[in-house]
């Protein structure tokens, strides 16, 4: 499969990048609608060689990786790390990666869209590794029909992931605070967690030097999603080419949101945290409660501290009695368009996901597997990861694919957000002046990058 795309011209790559989209990868032009037609797929009997280029961040698919696979493939393998100006610009020439890193929940439809990305049903349908039986529906996420998110060809493929919204916390901070602590089984509600969280919080003067609670998630944008998801509401049309921040049930995110941020018990963009995530703040004892998702147990193995306190507890949820628990990283890998070398691209990827690397990151408890036959490789040889196990594979009940729109990126919409939010923070504006300005906003935005694609 030797396919390229001859690139586009400068001007016209200039024009599809620009700022209206957060210098988003913007590569093609034609719309979502004839993305569904398969590739040719690998030849039979075909035997993947050459060189292969793995565009990914170090700590997940780095120079040791590379090694390994070139030692099981027989092939050559390079790395780049992970860097989104410079994909752009590779992918612009023509001349990309072979395996690019990438979040299935929140770009599978923007790749598709641009027709950056490769169909890889074909691929999967002669997989020796991968079954389709096999495949978790995370896996979903990295689907898409050019109208629907979880419906489709496969773009990509997850190599582990979490259901972001559920709840770490830890226990001795719950005990010393007279809180109980959440229950395995029953998600507390979100006002009853905002509540627990201002009296799990502890100040030294006018600093938080414990905070109780941490809703933020992998990005407001999405968080606000959820909430409004839970309240019974949607805040993205079904075309996915707007929000709306006004409705009754995005209010009672916003609402719920900026009471979480008056409170100061937890970071905001007005006082982030200074260790930039939160693995380290619940590791010094800072930390009570963070809906982080079940890969941040994999930090607590080696951390005999940690695993003492660590607990697990479902995603929380409003009164409306809807339960929602998504997934909005499902990060892994897909293959471009452009690329030079697709079987020898397949070869690796397939080995990184579903191989030996993939048995390896199941024991490590850094996140769910991707195929539901390794999900029994999961730690649960100490007390916090058995009861973090239990509850994970309860809660898969409650995962959907939540669609995300193609025609901006996350990254983009975020901004914004954490442009106008410290306004409403401060007292400044209300939240439904903030609606406003979010929808003004973000719907000019979403309108210019739908027109792009046309």
């Amino acid at each position: 499969m030797t396919t390229t795309n001859p690139g586009l011209s400068r001007r016209r790559f200039l024009a599809l990048s620009g700022t209206a989209v957060g210098g988003a990868l913007a590569v093609g032009c034609s719309p979502a609608s004839s993305t569904n037609t398969p590739a040719a797929g690998p030849s039979a009997g075909s035997t993947a060689k050459g060189t292969v280029t793995v565009m990914s961040q170090s700590g997940e698919f780095g120079p040791k990786e590379a090694k390994a696979a070139a030692q099981a493939l027989g092939l050559t393998v390079k790395t780049v790390e992970y860097d989104l100006t410079k994909l752009t610009a590779m992918l612009a020439s023509g001349n990309p990666p072979d395996v690019v890193r990438g979040m299935g929940a929140t770009e599978t439809p923007y790749l598709v869209a641009r027709q950056v990305a490769e169909n890889l049903d074909p691929y999967f349908e002669k997989s020796t590794l991968i079954k389709a039986d096999d495949i978790d529906p995370v896996n979903d996420v990295w689907r898409y029909d050019g109208e629907k998110q979880g419906s489709g060809p496969r773009y990509g493929f997850a190599k582990d992931y979490s259901q972001d919204c559920t709840l770490w916390y830890n226990g001795a901070l719950f005990d010393a605070a007279k809180v109980a602590r959440p229950s395995a089984t029953t998600p507390l509600l979100l006002d009853e967690l905002l509540e627990e969280g201002k009296k799990l919080t502890k100040r030294q003067g006018a600093k938080v030097s414990v905070y109780g609670l941490n809703p933020n998630g992998l990005g407001l944008f999405t968080q606000l999603t959820w909430l409004t998801d839970l309240a019974g509401g949607k805040l993205t049309a079904d075309d996915l080419a707007s929000v709306d921040f006004s409705s009754p049930e995005a209010q009672r995110a916003l609402t719920w949101y900026l009471e979480y941020a008056k409170a100061g018990i937890g970071p905001t963009v007005l006082n982030p945290d200074p260790n930039g995530w939160d693995g380290p703040t619940f590791q010094a004892g800072r930390m009570a409660a963070t809906l982080s998702g079940y890969w941040l147990g994999g930090l607590f193995s080696g951390d005999a501290k940690s695993a003492k306190v660590a607990g697990f507890a479902p995603a929380p949820q409003f009164d409306t009695g809807r339960r929602v628990s998504p997934c909005f990283g499902g990060t892994g890998l897909w293959i471009p368009k452009a690329s030079k070398n697709k079987d020898a691209a397949w070869a690796v990827m397939e080995w990184f996901l579903a191989g030996d690397p993939a048995k390896a990151r199941a024991a490590g408890g850094w996140g769910i597997p991707p195929l539901k036959s390794l999900q029994k490789l999961m730690p649960q040889k100490l007390p916090y990861q058995k009861q973090a196990y239990e509850v994970q594979m309860a809660e898969k009940e409650h995962f959907s694919v939540m669609s995300f729109t193609p025609y901006v990126r996350l990254d983009a919409i975020n901004t914004v957000i954490g442009r106008e939010l410290p306004k409403a923070i401060k007292g400044t504006v209300s939240a439904g002046q903030l609606a406003d300005t979010l929808n003004s906003q973000l719907n000019a935005q979403l309108a210019d990058g739908k027109k792009r694609l046309r």
